[in-house]
Formats: structure tokens, C-alpha cells, sequence
């Protein structure tokens, strides 16, 4: 894998998505909870799903469109506000 910048914002975008739920777990401690998933999860279960989220849907949109990445971009982070606040 090249490291190009795209690649380079991917990984700081992780790895601060990471520091900061990791700031907020200590400022302010998860309980588990039920939403529309068919189980109890916690706020780093769902950081983990979205995540999982993303690249099926990046995947799906690369099989499907091709092109224009961005849209797709657009479309994982909707699902990842959806799942972090109703998941």
C-alpha cells in the first residue's frame, strides 16, 4: 500500500477517532444500552461498527458506482452519526 495522502488522512482519522473516544470513555463512562441493533452495545461497540461500516460501504460503492469516493465518504459518516446516536 502506498502511502499517499488520502491513505495518511485515513489513518489519522482513526487513530483520532480512537484517542477521542477513549477521552470521552474516561471523562464520562459508557453503560450499554439497546437501540435498533438486535443487541446491548456501548459507545466503542458502535465506534467499532461504523467503522465496519464504512469500508462495506466504501467496498459497495467501488463494486456498484466506481468513482466519486466522497459521496460514499458522505454516506458512512451519515451511518456512523445514525448508529452512534440511535444504535
Amino acid at each position: 500500500m502506498a502511502w499517499t495522502v488520502p491513505t495518511a488522512t485515513f489513518f489519522l482519522a482513526v487513530a483520532l477517532g480512537l484517542v477521542v473516544m477513549t477521552l470521552w470513555e474516561v471523562i464520562s463512562p459508557t453503560d450499554q444500552r439497546r437501540g435498533f441493533l438486535p443487541m446491548a452495545t456501548t459507545r466503542g461497540d458502535r465506534f467499532f461498527i461504523s467503522l465496519l461500516s464504512a469500508a462495506f460501504i466504501h467496498l459497495l460503492w467501488l463494486g456498484t458506482v466506481g468513482e466519486g469516493l466522497f459521496f460514499a465518504s458522505g454516506l458512512a459518516g451519515i451511518w456512523a452519526v445514525i448508529l452512534m446516536r440511535w444504535g
